[in-house]
This record gives C-alpha cells, structure tokens and sequence, in this order.
C-alpha cells in the first residue's frame, strides 16, 4: 500500500512538472497574463487602433465641417480671407488732405496730429476707450477708431501725419 502512495505522489509530480515545464505562458493550458506583456506587446496594439480610429473621425469631421462652411457661406473652410481686408495698410495724409471711409473703416493715428470731420453725432467711435468723438475733436496718437456713419472723415491737421488703415475709405 505504501508503494501505492509513493508511485501515485511520483506521477502526480511528473503530470505537474511536464506541464510546468512543456506549457507556453499565455496559452490556453497557462492562462496567466504579465505585466511584460501587457506593456510591450497589448499596449502598442491597443494604441495603434486607437490613432487610427482617432484620424478617421477626425478626417470625417473636417469634411463635414467642410460641408456646412461652403453650404452656409459659399466658402471652403481651407479658403483665407482676402488679404486687402485683414491688413492695415500705412495711409500718408499731407496737411488739410481728408480721408473718408466707408461703414465698418478702421483707422489709427501714428504720427502726426488730425481730427474727426463729421455733420452731426456721433462721430468717429473711439474703440480703443470705448467712447465716441465728436465734430472737430483730435484723435489721439495710438486709438483705435471705427467709422460706423459712411460721411465720417479725418483730416490731417500737422504738417503730415500717418495712419493705419483698415476696410474701403477714399481721400480728397
């Protein structure tokens, strides 16, 4: 009976042993999963799915912004605004020359002393203070001001004076 044992216990040792040693990690007869294959191995694949699908809706989105951009306004996305309309351009003005400009003009005194020609209130709006200039008052070097009546005008009253402009305007 004893030989029975220890023939039983030497079996069950080899069956352990065979499959400690013959048994691939991760396999299904050795489920145990490890931390070096959850980094080097699961992680990057995961990741690599994620960017793609990542750069698929976002290519989706692009396109469908896209869409109600030119549906909307008639203009691509991807087209930039006219360059005449987002630049300033540098306006010379010599000594008692008038700049008129239309709706929506922007102008900015640089050098030079002028002031607001206009029929009646308000005048010129002062962006940069956020008040408005009335009839003959001097623009100050450096403000920002908005033309929100088409008859508004500045004149130059220094020998020359410079100014920023931004938006249709004309001078006489």
């Amino acid at each position: 009976m004893r030989n029975i044992w220890k023939v039983a216990v030497a079996v069950a040792c080899v069956c352990v042993l065979a499959v400690a040693v013959f048994a691939t990690p991760g396999s299904e007869n050795d489920p145990l999963v490890t931390l070096t294959y959850l980094t080097n191995i699961f992680r990057p694949q995961v990741m690599e799915q994620v960017k793609s699908e990542a750069e698929t809706q976002k290519a989706a989105l692009e396109d469908q912004l896209n869409g109600v951009l030119n549906e909307r306004f008639g203009v691509p996305a991807d087209d930039p605004a006219p360059e005449s309309d987002a630049a300033f351009t540098v306006v010379t003005l010599a000594s008692g020359q008038v700049l008129t400009g239309d709706v929506g003009c922007e102008a900015m005194l640089r050098i030079g002393t002028a002031q607001c020609i206009s029929p009646d209130s308000p005048g010129l709006i002062d962006v940069t203070a956020g008040t408005i200039l009335e009839n003959d008052s001097a623009l100050e070097t450096n403000h920002l001001y908005m033309v929100t009546i088409s008859t508004r005008s500045i004149t130059c009253t220094s020998e020359t004076c410079k100014l920023l402009v931004r938006g249709p305007y004309t001078i006489a």
